[in-house]
């Protein structure tokens, strides 16, 4: 990670992780043992961070700065 990245807490990074899984805000809290609506506020704080206008521009910017969980596929 260079410097212009920004620097994400590890519960962020593991929200990110679980969004990209496909759970609900509800689900990641329920995982993370935290309530939906601080998923929902951190969720708002990093669109602010990284400068996306939403969740599906989060999701694009978070591959773009390579902060985005790789995905193993079963075969």
């Amino acid at each position: 990670m260079n410097s212009a990245e920004p620097q994400l807490e590890d519960k962020d990074r593991r929200i990110i992780e679980l969004l990209f899984q496909g759970l609900s805000d509800a689900s990641v809290g329920r995982q993370l043992g935290i309530g939906h609506r601080t998923v929902q506020r951190r969720v708002g704080n990093l669109m602010v961070a990284l400068g996306a206008t939403g969740r599906v521009a989060l999701g694009a910017r978070v591959q773009e700065l390579g902060l985005a969980p790789t995905i193993q596929r079963s075969e």
